[in-house]
């Protein structure tokens, strides 16, 4: 039993002389901390007394300017800030919410029905006031970091963002009567969004706004790219079948093989009506554009033609899927597929050791399928 305890000795101090051999090497920006002090006379430092001259000490320290500080800066820099594009919104008083909360929780206290109800577990909580709660406090910031996690801002925004206070609420109607709704990165097949969408939104009277249904995965020969579904400009309110429709709802036509596509609802808030007859795309029309570009108030939706060729078919067509082949095209939907390369084995080895019992049917000359673990 000597042995293998005596084994795992020399290894460790091997491990242990290998690292501090690869610390010499390099040699440090600076002093490194205490090394003006003497360990062998410890007892003639000065002594602190008391825990608040020490933390006196202390905070005194850490405020100076140290080399490993910096060296982390470099290192690992902090993410450049980006450019909030989104509406403003006033500030709430932190203080004044949370006088309003204690004011909730004291009457709920208060009430002998409910302090019953939620001892015997039949409170009815009504999820109807706890969902506008939320889309009022949180849920807009709950929002935004979905919205980053999915890679939206970075992919359509270039560097920017901005906090959702508008909620957005999105369905696709089925025949059967059902609803489909959209939200935070469910899955929607294109079958159920065949249909254009209803939307609605709280806005004011008088407001005007721009909804855009983009997609960034489309574009399968330009990777910075996207394809335009939908376009709906000047529309007053919340009132979208009264705006312009600018480019006509093109419905999802992911190619197979090329795996799921992220469709981005984008609502945008207009200072003025803006004049599009320039843009009005014929029905059905699709349309390719580099970036959606915001002027300096992020209120107004800009883009970039990438085609502009009439109906802008060309890569179109081919993508469609079957559904939407037979009124255009006699083309089949094309299919991606990953083309897998070879698996490497490395050299054969005369004797092997740790390896399966099937190691030798890897270097056959044949093609025959073998079974084993590999």
């Amino acid at each position: 039993m000597a042995a293998p305890l005596l084994s795992a000795a020399l290894r460790g101090v091997r491990a242990f002389g290998t690292a501090a051999a690869l610390c010499k090497r390099a040699a440090p920006l600076g002093p490194m901390p205490n090394e003006d002090i003497d360990v062998s006379k410890l007892e003639e430092l000065e002594k602190y007394r008391s825990f608040s001259r020490y933390f006196k000490l202390a905070e005194k320290e850490s405020r100076k300017p140290r080399w490993w500080k910096t060296y982390r800066q470099h290192s690992s820099p902090q993410p450049e800030p980006k450019t909030d594009i989104g509406l403003p919104r006033a500030e709430l008083l932190q203080a004044k919410e949370i006088k309003e909360r204690k004011k909730i929780l004291r009457e709920n206290h208060q009430n002998a029905e409910m302090e019953r109800a939620a001892r015997l577990r039949t409170v009815l909580i009504p999820l109807d006031e706890v969902r506008a709660e939320w889309e009022k406090t949180s849920g807009p910031f709950h929002k935004q970091r979905v919205a980053e996690h999915c890679g939206v801002f970075r992919d359509l925004f270039r560097g920017a963002t901005f906090t959702p206070w508008v909620p957005l609420r999105v369905e696709y109607s089925q025949e059967d009567e059902d609803l489909v709704p959209v939200y935070y990165g469910n899955i929607v097949t294109p079958s159920e969004a065949s249909s254009p969408p209803a939307v609605s939104y709280e806005a004011d009277e008088g407001s005007l706004w721009t909804l855009l249904l983009t997609n960034p995965d489309g574009h399968l020969r330009e990777a910075d790219s996207e394809y335009l579904h939908w376009l709906v400009a000047n529309i007053p309110g919340n009132d979208i079948k009264s705006g312009k429709e600018i480019c006509h709802y093109l419905p999802p036509f992911p190619a197979m093989g090329t795996g799921y596509h992220r469709f981005v609802f984008l609502l945008f808030k207009q200072d003025s009506p803006i004049d599009f007859s320039e843009d009005v795309r014929p029905m059905p029309c699709t349309r390719a554009f580099s970036r959606v570009c915001l002027t300096s108030s992020g209120r107004v939706c800009v883009w970039e033609p990438l085609l502009a060729k009439g109906r802008a078919w060309g890569l179109d067509l081919s993508c469609l899927a079957d559904v939407l082949y037979p009124p255009f095209t006699d083309m089949r939907e094309p299919v991606f597929e990953f083309v897998r390369p070879p698996v490497y084995h490395p050299p054969q080895v005369k004797f092997p050791r740790h390896q399966p019992l099937r190691y030798l049917d890897r270097y056959r000359d044949t093609k025959e399928p073998t079974y084993g673990i590999y």
